[in-house]
């Protein structure tokens, strides 16, 4: 192992996170100024859809890389470099085509450094320290994604017609983690396999967290058989249910987000305090994780997983009414109560113990293909919700599309709540 030098390097992560963190909402308002609200969601949605989907061939494309390069330095220096000059090239396209194919190849090379950084954690530092350690990886993430809104919303309070000039600065700060990468970072002398990201929970919880499109091996049409063909049986049921109850989440989160921004908009709330409520939500959710953990530890995952749904559920069906009573800036006030809820600490509560019961499943005899599956499973619904969010919620109504999505949670709610109860929560579900 190489000697140890601390786990400074990790802060060479935060620049980045600062830079990627309102990017979605960034793109979202900017495509809404370029072509008005319609159009503008509409495209928003593709955006989205787009970049969901191309994760899940990035997530193959760099795992192969990975493996045959065994250069986490260099991957992840390369990832935020390529980041940093998609982000700037933002401010000198300004065309709708151009900002879909940018966010595009940003979900394409984001990619590229995800699995490296848990692996860089798992060669440079002792067993005893990986949980600390992937513990400070998220924080420093999730504190770089609240300062890049707070620094949104100070911009488009100060500078409301550039946002677009915004994306140059947070280019910049791309570059100075891709600087501090090449400074930070040391090569390791000897090198693990990406499995083991899957054998160890932190690690496992790190890389969901940081973007649920993972694959091992690549699945077959065998495995994707072979996982949902066990429904009918009793004894068997437990994993397609749960796969199921995954997607109906996944394409709940694609309609919903998708959609979220575009209506604060439609409802002429200014874009500074669309970025507050997002802003807000982030708060929330970095509090809610360091809990997130000991809270769910010693309950039941099944219990918790209902309780986690259902309070995401009735938080987007209040919005979803909301959307159809307050149209206007009244929005703002249930947005800014339930949203943070929502997306916050039901999210926290959910992805815990979700990917508690996940983490289970991919420990037996055929992980890679269990975790495949799971991947692209979520992938598509995700891709799916967001390319059905602009739709219907231009032609049916932003409270349709938010009213369905948290029906979608409810129905998965259902489904989760028929899965056997463990005897602990170390027993996990899924075996």
């Amino acid at each position: 192992m190489a000697k140890r030098t601390g786990d400074r390097w990790l802060y060479s992560t935060f620049p980045i996170s600062v830079a990627t963190g309102p990017l979605g909402t960034m793109v979202q308002l900017f495509l809404i100024q370029l072509n008005g609200q319609a159009l503008g969601t509409i495209y928003g949605g593709l955006a989205a859809a787009i970049y969901n989907g191309i994760s899940i061939p990035a997530a193959l494309f760099w795992g192969v890389t990975i493996d045959r390069l065994h250069k986490r330095k260099g991957l992840i220096t390369l990832s935020y470099a390529l980041i940093a000059v998609a982000l700037v090239s933002f401010y000198f396209d300004r065309s709708t085509q151009g900002t879909i194919a940018r966010y595009s190849i940003i979900s394409f090379v984001s990619l590229a450094s995800a699995s490296p950084l848990n692996l860089l954690i798992m060669e440079t530092e002792q067993k005893s320290r990986w949980a600390g350690a992937f513990a400070k990886l998220s924080l420093v993430s999730s504190l770089g994604n609240v300062v890049g809104l707070l620094l949104s919303t100070f911009w488009t309070d100060l500078l409301p017609t550039q946002l677009v000039l915004l994306f140059v600065p947070m280019g910049a700060l791309s570059v100075t983690s891709s600087a501090l990468s090449v400074v930070m970072i040391r090569e390791p002398e000897f090198v693990l396999e990406r499995e083991t990201v899957a054998r160890r929970r932190p690690s496992f919880f790190a890389r969901l967290l940081a973007n649920p499109v993972f694959f091992v091996t690549i699945p077959s049409l065998s495995d994707f058989r072979r996982a949902f063909r066990g429904i009918r049986s009793s004894l068997t049921r437990s994993v397609p249910l749960f796969y199921i109850s995954s997607i109906l989440f996944y394409l709940s989160s694609g309609l919903f987000n998708t959609s979220f921004v575009p209506v604060m908009h439609y409802y002429s709330i200014p874009d500074q305090e669309v970025f507050g409520v997002v802003l807000a939500s982030s708060i929330v959710q970095t509090a809610a994780f360091q809990v997130a953990g000991r809270l769910v530890g010693n309950r039941n995952l099944v219990k918790t997983s209902v309780q986690g749904l259902l309070l995401r559920g009735w938080s987007y069906f209040g919005i979803g009414v909301s959307a159809l009573l307050f149209t206007g800036p009244m929005f703002l006030g249930p947005a800014l109560l339930l949203y943070p809820v929502s997306s916050g600490l039901a999210y926290a509560i959910y992805y815990t113990s979700a990917n508690t019961m996940m983490f289970t499943t991919v420990q037996g005899k055929s992980a890679g293909a269990a975790l495949g599956v799971f991947s692209a499973v979520a992938g598509i619904a995700a891709m799916s919700g967001s390319f059905a969010s602009g739709f219907i919620s231009v032609y049916d109504g932003y409270y349709v599309t938010f009213i369905l999505s948290g029906v979608l949670l409810f129905i998965s709610a259902v489904i989760v709540g028929r899965l056997p109860k463990p005897l602990s929560p170390d027993e996990g579900v899924l075996q």
